[in-house]
């Protein structure tokens, strides 16, 4: 008989040769031993995890001439049938080369027809979502109620493009990768079988290179076999598999640990020289940081390890990596990782990943300051919370004075935080403000407002020009937040005056006060104009000036507490109401 390779010599003939899939087998298992089986089940999940041979062991456990039972007993002429594919009540259907509706139909006529030989006739449907929709279509009546004498085993690594319809009628199982463990344990038991020496090093690479596939591990572990000869080696694993070994990735890291980017540049040219592929490269330098981090959080955790050894020199190594390194360092490779995924320069994301690791920040002094910083706040709250506890315990209540005290303190700085106000500017716009002025800024207020953008506009809803001269006027806001709002944003302040130029011919410049700094300042330039006319012999020219800008002002301060106009605003909103002297 010709060799036969290990995933086709070593497939599993019972449930409990299957690895990994553990809630799969038990409920299947239980479903035959107390006759619950249905009519459609749907296998799906990634390659080499078990399906179709799941689909094989539930097939020859239905049929078993000494079951129907837990495991078949692969002993009696219909399990030996099944298990050499001459049974012809088992059908496996290639939905990949017979996706027609043609061959479907073929299928319908003879589901009618009972089993010949066996207790059931079982369709295994593999890679189910190649059909096409008509032959969904046609299956669809079939499936949902089949002969008694039928099931359909459908197996799929995409269900996303099965219609769900067809999912609907089927009861479903999600194979799961199958873990490294369960993978090298598989490939050890192949090994002594086989009688071939194999070194548990070797198989770790392979297994982690197989991604949680059964097929895949035993293929490549076929092949380091053939490659090997008598002995398998971690250098043989390492070429056929394509992986890279621990001793590199050590000296990649060191390298980025020191910051020494040029060393590490070049360790990733000869890699790339050697004909590794930089998408992989990239995932197993994910994978060998993972492992730095299980060995500084969970250093007794050394089975979880895929890369790196638990030995001293990796331990020392992780121990150079704060943990918000390793976060960082993951989160950059397993970014660059799915941008390769769209580029054909894949080596270029890899050298940009590559000096952005090796400018992580390795030091956690900034956390540190911060969290001692913080400690010393709780123990002198510790403290004053003692020091209260133990005057209320001697019948000392604690001093109001002291609360009364701090609080105008506190007050103070609050003020002082709040907006800044220019007062010297107001009183120099004070000093030539005029009514032609004020009202040539009103006439347009308006349409200044509509032509704003809303975000802007909604900034002077409640905002008025309240005093003008011929090159600035006063705006001012009932609100002190929106008036901070108005000054912080760049855009507003560079637009607003461009647009009132637009509209009046005169570049202002916009003096922004909310409204209770504006009540005073108003009133301390009234009260120091009225004592310099009061006690000061000055000329006529000097004191028409101030005197006017005092008329100015309680003019305005008469036209806004006017009832009429104050009733117009309400109804029409200030935007629309304009005063004007007769």
């Amino acid at each position: 008989m010709s060799y036969q390779a290990f995933y086709r010599a070593y497939r599993p003939q019972s449930f409990g040769e299957m690895s990994g899939q553990t809630h799969i087998k038990q409920t299947l298992q239980n479903a035959l031993l107390y006759n619950k089986t249905t009519h459609a089940y749907l296998f799906s999940g990634p390659r080499g995890t078990g399906k179709t041979s799941a689909a094989k062991i539930f097939a020859k456990a239905l049929n078993c001439e000494n079951g129907p039972g837990k495991e078949p007993c692969n002993t009696c002429e219909t399990c030996k049938s099944i298990t050499d594919g001459s049974n012809t009540d088992v059908i496996e259907f290639d939905a990949a080369s017979n996706s027609r509706v043609e061959e479907m139909r073929d299928i319908i006529e003879k589901v009618r027809f009972a089993p010949s030989n066996a207790r059931y006739k079982v369709y295994i449907i593999d890679e189910v979502h190649m059909l096409s929709t008509s032959a969904f279509n046609a299956l669809l009546k079939t499936l949902e109620e089949p002969p008694a004498h039928v099931v359909f085993i459908l197996a799929t690594t995409e269900p996303h493009k099965i219609p769900l319809t067809i999912i609907s009628r089927c009861q479903r199982f999600d194979f799961k990768r199958i873990t490294s463990v369960d993978i090298v344990s598989r490939m050890k038991e192949v090994l002594i079988d086989a009688n071939i020496e194999y070194d548990e090093n070797v198989l770790k690479i392979i297994a982690q290179a197989a991604a949680g596939g059964m097929r895949d591990a035993l293929s490549m572990l076929d092949q380091v076999v053939s490659f090997s000869g008598e002995k398998m080696t971690i250098e043989d694993a390492l070429l056929v598999t394509g992986s890279i070994g621990q001793d590199v990735f050590f000296q990649l890291a060191n390298a980025l640990i020191e910051k020494d980017v040029a060393k590490a540049l070049s360790c990733v040219e000869q890699l790339i020289d050697d004909g590794k592929d930089p998408v992989r490269l990239t995932e197993d330098f994910i994978t060998f940081y993972r492992d730095l981090l299980v060995l500084l959080v969970a250093p007794e955790q050394t089975e979880l390890l895929e890369i790196a050894s638990g030995d001293e020199l990796f331990r020392e190594l992780a121990s150079k990596f704060p943990v918000d390194t390793l976060y960082k360092s993951i989160s950059i490779l397993t970014n660059t990782q799915q941008e390769m995924r769209f580029s054909n320069h894949a080596k270029v994301y890899l050298e940009t990943a590559i000096i952005r690791l090796a400018q992580v920040p390795r030091d956690a002094t900034k956390s540190n300051e911060g969290s001692s910083e913080l400690e010393q706040k709780i123990q002198l709250l510790e403290s004053q919370l003692h020091q209260l506890q133990q005057q209320i315990s001697q019948g000392i209540l604690p001093q109001a004075n002291a609360v009364s005290q701090e609080q105008p303190k506190r007050q103070r700085q609050k003020s002082n935080t709040g907006v800044k106000v220019s007062s010297g500017r107001i009183h120099e716009i004070l000093k030539t403000a005029t009514k032609t002025d004020i009202q040539a800024i009103k006439s347009q207020w308006a349409v200044i407002l509509q032509q704003l953008q809303k975000s802007h506009a909604a900034l002077l809803n409640d905002a008025e020009p309240v005093a003008a001269s011929s090159n600035a006027f006063v705006l001012k806001f009932k609100y002190d937040i929106h008036c901070q709002m108005a000054m912080e944003n760049k855009t507003f302040s560079s637009s607003f005056p461009q647009l009132i130029s637009s509209l009046t011919g005169t570049m202002y410049e916009v003096v922004y006060v909310p409204e209770d700094k504006w009540l005073k300042i108003r009133e301390e330039f009234i009260q120091q104009n009225g004592l310099k006319t009061s006690n000061t012999e000055t000329t006529e020219e000097t004191t028409s000036q101030p005197n006017e800008a005092m008329e100015l002002l309680s003019s305005m301060e008469q036209i806004s507490e006017d009832p009429l106009i104050v009733e117009a605003e309400k109804l029409f909103g200030k935007e629309f109401v304009e005063v004007h002297d007769d």
